[in-house]
């Protein structure tokens, strides 16, 4: 008897032959071991995607594996079972090899498309892989309207700029493209459709504290070029940098208000505190229209341009119902941020820490252990700046919570060319991504939520060896569960 998909695929009308069936792939094979923790980031870009499809007049749907803890067996017998005619993929790299073994079990039928941030990074890799060999047409960059051209006729990714192909005859990677047609490559991001919630496996979702929360997206592209991040600008020299309307973005909480009940918003772009004339002209409009009597928000932000923001700015993000900002503080030695471009020194974080939770905002620090040239007393520094920036934060109303994670190099980011460069490593030792899992051997709940982001290609970068770096990574994992659960 065939199994029932009525919740599995997202947005897609059943009944009717799908176009395309986008597949966020799982990051573990969930037939070998189930998930463990119980919240995953929804796929805003397939979302877009998809919705922009779908205004156009496609039936297109999106499989979320990931959020569903599906096995690699059990997506394609799904994805086939549907027979779309296009199934597209959003290449990362924890989550390739998933993508791949499940391209690889696709029905001969089923044409496929890729992007994301490995697609963009190894575009012949990824084309002449041969479990990719039903791939048609690699996408570049951001995809709404190519998507959508691909989607009426095939034939069309001769014209479009950005979209790679083996050709047949040649046996190697062509590029299509002609005069006239750059635009496809920067959509105007004020005219597409807010994202169709339909489309996402959760979100809006409940959150802990009783509110209905939704994600959102203010900008594309990002200036900096910190050397371990996939949108580094040195990166993405194809990237137009674009900031929505300060209006548009609020046409899209009232609608998520009025049609869901969302009175919490998270921005996951990276811009949208990482500019301060931007944040000026967010902020006007966000006292103008009351939001912070209405909703609050979180969003990410910029230690620098925060650390230069004037008080008053600091007032209203806190007026206009900003409750926390997620900031990369990545290191307590200033050698090593200087060496990962950061544009910081500990010194500002801590001004920062103390500015916005004096006011009330509470942060979000990320940190990276195991860093290339990190020696262990920058490791021993790293955590000492976490504990210093807890207690900063125990003398105000805001909180601070660290968010912890292993060193892993990303094809395409300036400190992959760097370790490439050193002649040390070989490409396919960078790419041996595998799960951690720091759930074994009595490894508390301090471990559980954190189970999607445990990965690790076990090399050593710095000083201190792999095993040293996961200590220290469990022991601050450990202690921040430990503050979260008022054991102090």
């Amino acid at each position: 008897m065939e199994t029932s998909d009525e919740g599995l695929v997202a947005g897609a009308d059943l009944n009717r032959p799908l176009d395309a069936l986008f597949i966020n792939a799982p990051l573990r094979d969930y037939s070998l071991r189930p998930r463990v923790n119980d919240f995953t980031l929804p796929v805003l870009g397939m979302a877009y995607i998809a919705t922009y499809a779908a205004a156009q007049g496609f039936n297109v749907g999106v499989l979320d594996a990931e959020a569903l803890g599906l096995g690699v067996k059990e997506t394609y017998q799904l994805v086939n079972r549907r027979g779309p005619r296009w199934a597209g993929f959003n290449l990362l790299a924890p989550t390739y090899e998933m993508s791949a073994q499940i391209a690889d079990g696709l029905d001969p039928g089923i044409m496929v498309m890729v992007g994301g941030h490995q697609a963009k990074a190894m575009p012949e890799a990824v084309i002449t892989d041969p479990r990719f060999d039903q791939l048609e047409a690699l996408v570049l960059g951001e995809g709404e309207t190519r998507v959508v051209e691909l989607l009426r006729d095939k034939r069309s990714r001769a014209e479009l700029p950005g979209v790679m192909w083996l050709d047949p005859i040649l046996h190697r990677p062509a590029t299509g493209g002609r005069p006239g047609t750059s635009h496809h490559l920067a959509p105007d991001i004020d005219e597409l459709p807010f994202v169709d919630r339909r489309f996402l496996a959760d979100d809006p979702y409940r959150a802990p504290d009783g509110r209905l929360e939704a994600n959102l997206v203010g900008a594309r592209g990002c200036p900096y070029d910190c050397s371990f991040c996939g949108a580094a600008v040195s990166a993405n020299p194809d990237v137009t940098i674009r900031t929505r309307t300060p209006g548009n973005i609020i046409s899209e909480m009232d609608a998520l208000h009025a049609g869901y009940g969302v009175t919490a918003f998270r921005f996951v772009d990276d811009l949208f505190l990482g500019y301060e004339q931007f944040i000026r002209r967010c902020m006007a409009a966000f006292t103008e229209h009351q939001i912070g009597g209405r909703y609050v928000w979180d969003a990410t932000g910029r230690i620098n341009i925060l650390y230069r923001a004037d008080d008053a700015l600091l007032d209203r993000l806190a007026a206009n119902g900003l409750r926390e900002v997620a900031l990369g503080v990545e290191s307590g030695s200033e050698r090593l941020l200087g060496y990962m471009g950061k544009r910081i020194t500990p010194d500002m974080t801590r001004a920062v820490v103390r500015r916005l939770t004096e006011r009330g905002i509470s942060v979000k620090g990320y940190f990276i252990l195991g860093f290339p040239t990190e020696t262990r007393e920058e490791l021993a520094a790293t955590m000492g700046h976490v504990r210093e920036l807890w207690e900063v934060a125990d003398a105000h109303p805001g909180n601070f919570r660290a968010s912890v994670f292993e060193f892993r190099p990303y094809p395409g980011t300036p400190e992959w060319d760097r370790l490439l460069s050193t002649g040390q490593y070989e490409p396919k030792q960078l790419l041996d991504y595998t799960a951690v899992d720091l759930t074994e051997d009595g490894v508390d709940e301090a471990m559980r939520g954190r189970d999607e982001f445990n990965f690790s290609v076990n090399l050593q970068f710095g000083e201190a060896s792999v095993d040293e770096v996961r200590t220290a990574l469990v022991e601050l994992s450990r202690e921040q569960h430990a503050r979260l659960s008022g054991r102090r």
